[in-house]
């Protein structure tokens, strides 16, 4: 693989590793001496292409570490980069998994990701020699991009602690309008429509860039496929939770679906000398904010109340302390207030300020649908209605016209009392006609205009009823 074309290729790899890489090749294209002390130095380490191999430790496992950028072969890359080649990559994992002393095989991985080419076969070879023995991918450091895109394909991937960064499932491409300036012109004649539609010597075009950006789509659609069928999901799952090139940090990770659970090496090494058939099936991912929008939760990336599960026929976990793998009963798992809170920190303050905001707004509506049925002389109950933060404005008009009707009725109580005397019966016609209703038929009349009047949605007092009444009756 040329330079120029390490320099110009889709990349799978974090942005700020692109940039560093492909500033010294600028300067190497330039035919400017790449100054290989001030590198070693910048980097803390002397430059080498060398590649280890994998190592056999415990009853058989093999751990093959993969440091550094992701290159298609080994070059002047691996060398800058310190990174490792796919293609040297494919050739260790297809022999240790043929190695008859190895049992199982740990990918110990710290890369930002690297190049496309060849990041997919590197893959799919991990995914189909996983079904011979198991393959478990490890990150301690950072599992990004390419480097995600094949330490996906293992049976199961963890993460060492809780600020390993994972994802950036994502694709960049570079054009440089000329990383080969030197002062002079350059001149293409080409043949072709899209054969240099995206050159380096000319300004990038509309057309030009609509070019490199349905490359880098269908890249993009690739990378995002891969990881679909690798973690056992959808890929409408992948580009909603996990593909939008974030890089999601220890727990994060996990709750996302990226990864099955927190695990070292070691641990993973020990638990896999002790029984390397449980990680013999492939795990599926278990995506924590789809666990929590099934619960009621909310449906936001939350904490570690929603393990990672087995897939069917994976064996359960030897490190109760680190592993994530196993489906909590449904019946038995209660989503507290407590662990919600603990948890699920930032949902928890979403729900509680949401549901604050909605009670408030209901409060408000309750006392002002109390108010609405006042009446005069029953102030104080409306008070205490409004108080006690759970009688509803039906229940208020009730207790209120309740209240009225025993007022009425000690008034009408208290009228009888105080009544004089009735006067004898005369048998004079003008005296029987000008006889007066009684107070006990004043005192239900007026109860019965409050009632309507009050049902009509106006307000009357009772002083001004009993004058009805009376009006009424005297006259009938």
């Amino acid at each position: 693989m040329k330079l120029i074309e390490i320099l110009t290729s889709p990349w799978a790899i974090q942005p700020e590793k692109l940039s560093e890489i492909q500033g010294i090749y600028a300067t190497h294209l330039r035919g400017e001496k790449i100054d290989i002390e001030a590198i070693e130095a910048r980097l803390n380490r002397p430059l080498s292409s060398e590649q280890q191999d994998y190592e056999i430790r415990d009853n058989g496992v093999a751990v093959l570490s993969v440091d550094g950028v992701i290159a298609p072969k080994a070059n002047l890359f691996t060398r800058v980069s310190g990174g490792a080649s796919a293609q040297l990559l494919i050739k260790q994992v297809e022999s240790a998994i043929a190695d008859p002393r190895v049992s199982g095989l740990v990918l110990a991985v710290d890369s930002p990701g690297g190049s496309v080419l060849g990041t997919p076969e590197l893959a799919a070879t991990i995914r189909e020699l996983s079904a011979e023995k198991p393959i478990v991918t490890v990150s301690e450091g950072t599992l990004a991009s390419a480097a995600y895109w094949f330490g996906s394909a293992a049976n199961a991937v963890y993460i060492s602690g809780p600020t390993v960064n994972v994802g950036s499932i994502g694709v960049v491409m570079t054009h440089d309008y000329s990383p080969r300036a030197t002062g002079g012109q350059a001149t293409e004649i080409t043949a072709g429509r899209y054969k240099r539609i995206a050159s380096s010597v000319a300004p990038l075009t509309a057309e030009g860039k609509q070019y490199l950006q349905d490359q880098v789509d269908h890249i993009y659609s690739v990378f995002v496929d891969a990881v679909a069928d690798h973690r056992g999901v959808a890929a409408e799952d992948v580009v909603q939770h996990m593909a939008d090139g974030r890089v999601f940090i220890g727990q994060q990770a996990v709750d996302a679906g990226l990864v099955d659970g927190i695990a070292t090496v070691d641990a993973i090494v020990q638990q896999m000398a002790a029984d390397a058939n449980q990680f013999s099936a492939r795990r599926v991912a278990q995506i924590a904010a789809k666990s929590n929008t099934a619960a009621g939760a909310g449906g936001a990336l939350g904490g570690s109340t929603s393990p990672t599960v087995a897939s069917a026929g994976a064996a359960k976990s030897h490190d109760p302390i680190h592993e994530e793998n196993e489906m909590p009963d449904p019946v038995a798992t209660v989503l507290t207030r407590e662990a919600l809170e603990r948890d699920h920190a930032p949902l928890y303050a979403q729900l509680r300020t949401d549901f604050m905001a909605e009670g408030a707004a209901s409060e408000r509506q309750r006392i002002l649908g109390i108010e609405a049925h006042s009446m005069p002389g029953h102030e104080a109950l409306i008070s205490t209605l409004k108080a006690d933060g759970k009688t509803t404005p039906d229940q208020a008009a009730a207790q209120v016209l309740g209240a009225e009707k025993t007022k009425l009725a000690a008034m009408a109580t208290n009228l009888k009392g105080d009544a004089p005397d009735p006067v004898k019966p005369t048998d004079d016609p003008q005296a029987t006609s000008a006889k007066k209703p009684t107070h006990e038929a004043i005192a239900a009349r007026a109860q019965e205009i409050v009632t309507a009047e009050s049902n009509a949605g106006r307000r009357i007092s009772y002083a001004q009823a009993a004058a009805r009444a009376n009006n009424e009756l005297s006259a009938a």
